[in-house]
């Protein structure tokens, strides 16, 4: 089953973008997914093409209209019915590893991307619609989120990755930020690679990096170290963890 993405967009000239490189892009060209971007203004129904209108109450800005955005979805509904259907906007639950690995699961996703002041409420209220943020600022527009989520994604698809356990350690995984990480040379500037990592001390090794995650965490995500609880056997990314 290929994972098909489909991107309800002003601007789908901005896809496959990044997407078009590296893992995610020697992917695509091998059809492990595909990558649709749809122009949302071919569902506007005057003659200019308005998808935007000024805000009801007054204010700055505009508003994108239910009515169009409703007839983009429906039709990315009728192509992909089983596919979940995400909008990208800052007020949207924060995206986790775990949404990634769910959806990265599924048949695919259909992705929403906002411009200007936001979607007319109604729209969500009208059709299901789950919404996402990538973080607590403000974009120019949806279309970073989505490259970012389908990013997140298709590394994870089969055969994406160079070797299936590429990510079981990499942050968010296992519910901590990952350990550090050295390479050749030995020594630069003055500052050598940590003994232990050169000692081909297996155990000692693993427990280092866990030592190292847990504590890198505390410090810089307390947040996440909090939700952790110390138990390293916890995963809240839905990912296995090796015995």
């Amino acid at each position: 089953m290929t994972f098909a993405a489909q991107v309800l967009t002003l601007y789908p000239e901005m896809f496959p973008g990044p997407l078009g490189h590296s893992l995610a892009g020697r992917a695509l060209a091998e059809g492990r997914w595909s990558l649709d971007a749809i122009q949302i203004r071919d569902f506007a129904t005057d003659r200019h093409r308005s998808v935007d209108d000024t805000p009801a109450g007054g204010g700055a800005g505009m508003v994108l209209r239910a009515d169009v955005l409703a007839s983009a979805v429906d039709h990315a509904l009728e192509r992909s019915p089983d596919a979940p259907i995400i909008a990208m906007t800052p007020r949207g639950v924060p995206l986790t590893q775990q949404r990634v690995r769910q959806l990265a699961a599924g048949p695919g996703v259909t992705i929403l991307c906002g411009r200007f002041e936001g979607f007319d409420q109604r729209l969500f209220e009208a059709r299901p619609i789950e919404e996402i943020s990538i973080g607590d600022y403000v974009l120019s527009g949806g279309e970073t989120g989505a490259l970012v989520l389908l990013d997140a994604c298709v590394r994870l698809l089969p055969d994406v990755m160079g070797a299936s356990s590429s990510g079981d350690e990499e942050s968010f995984e296992n519910g901590l930020l990952e350990y550090p990480h050295y390479t050749r040379p030995q020594i630069w500037e003055g500052r050598a690679i940590p003994e232990v990592l050169r000692s081909g001390d297996h155990a000692k090794i693993r427990a280092w990096r866990e030592a190292q995650a847990a504590e890198i965490t505390r410090l810089r995500r307390p947040d996440l170290w909090e939700r952790h609880g110390g138990t390293p056997d916890r995963s809240p990314s839905g990912a296995r963890r090796k015995t």
